[in-house]
């Protein structure tokens, strides 16, 4: 009797004890779209979060707690994205890093809101995502990357002094992102004196552009500033090539990724892009470049920034004490730095980047690199 009492003390300090251990744990979640047309930029997300925990994990975690990743996907699909988010707050995640679309960011917001959860998007760049949470009081909506309207600001002027007189076309797939850029281009274009021929909406997904290709052929289109992605921007200069007809694309930071020219091949020679100032090319991602790329993944496009989310969630949660989401963005908008891969940043009241900067990249013979300006 004495022998079956001591056991069952043992089990149960054991169990006490795993609880305790487990309990140590925090999740972060990293939201993408994992499958369907857009799951490089999935894959981009969750390769760079991965790196970020185990880097993190194996430097004694955060306030020596172990980090764990759960990965969601959401199809870049809003509908999706709300019930994504649902599920992530029901299993009590309080620290997200997505959602990628803005179309999928800015409704899932709302949930994380609600529940008092850290969002913090790598790649989202219209600006109703932070501006509607700023008025509507939701502090811990934040965003680890460009705006639209800065995106817009820099590119759209230089549209405007070197194509001037040129046919300029401004194209868009309807969604918030695309379509939030494209209007952002057009805008600070004009504004520098430079108005388009033909402002117009496509639909993603289609398969066959041509009647669009014969419109900018009979247009004489010079350049096409395109706010999409790359499956159609692809398509679109493949089958301009099949008419003999050739313009200057010039897109949105969606084309960082080989897909694009796996698709576009050839026809997409000369294409250019905006994107951040290159982080794989910053002396704070050297280490993390070089372990993503022994693990076979080239960390382009958006992983890198996806990486810095986490190093922010784990400053944030080490510079206020504690992991109550409130608390950390309070302690990520205080002015103070925070370290990650993408370099040294800093975010506003509404929890936008500060003083974001850009290259212009060119596509050519598979590979892309920055432009003089």
């Amino acid at each position: 009797m004495h022998l079956k009492r001591t056991i069952g003390a043992a089990l149960v300090g054991l169990s006490l004890s795993a609880g305790a251990a487990f309990a140590q744990e925090i999740t972060f979640a990293v939201v993408g779209p994992m499958t369907g047309q857009l799951a490089n930029i999935g894959d981009q997300f969750r390769k760079g979060a991965e790196a970020a925990v185990k880097d993190i994990n194996e430097k004694g975690g955060v306030m020596g707690r172990q980090v764990k990743l759960s990965v969601e996907d959401d199809v870049c699909d809003p509908k999706q994205a709300v019930s994504v988010a649902n599920r992530i707050v029901a299993n009590g995640i309080n620290f997200i890093d997505g959602h990628a679309c803005s179309g999928s960011s800015i409704p899932a917001s709302a949930v994380y809101a609600e529940s008092g959860a850290l969002m913090m998007s790598p790649a989202s760049s219209n600006p109703v995502l932070t501006d509607d949470a700023a008025a509507k009081g939701w502090p811990t909506i934040m965003r680890l990357y460009t705006r639209d309207d800065a995106q817009g600001a820099f590119i759209g002027p230089w549209i405007a002094k070197k194509y001037a007189g040129k046919n300029v076309v401004v194209l868009h797939d309807k969604s918030a992102y695309g379509q939030g850029v494209a209007d952002a281009v057009r805008s600070t274009m004009g504004a520098a004196g430079l108005k388009e021929i033909l402002y117009e909406g496509i639909n993603a997904g289609e398969k066959d552009y041509s009647a669009l290709v014969t419109k900018l052929k009979e247009l004489k289109a010079d350049v096409v500033y395109f706010g999409g992605y790359h499956p159609e921007a692809g398509l679109i200069l493949r089958q301009s090539a099949e008419q003999n007809f050739k313009f200057q694309l010039i897109m949105p930071d969606s084309i960082a990724s080989p897909e694009f020219w796996q698709i576009a091949g050839p026809a997409g020679e000369g294409t250019m892009f905006v994107f951040p100032s290159d982080p794989q090319s910053k002396p704070e991602a050297k280490e993390a470049v070089e372990k993503i790329k022994a693990g076979g993944f080239v960390p382009e496009g958006f992983t890198l920034f996806s990486y810095a989310v986490i190093q922010a969630f784990a400053q944030g949660i080490e510079r206020a004490g504690s992991d109550d989401p409130a608390k950390v963005a309070a302690a990520l908008k205080n002015g103070e730095p925070i370290d990650t891969v993408v370099g040294k940043v800093t975010f506003d009241e509404k929890g936008d980047l500060k003083n974001a900067s850009y290259d212009i990249n060119q596509w050519s013979n598979g590979k892309y690199a920055p432009i003089p300006q």
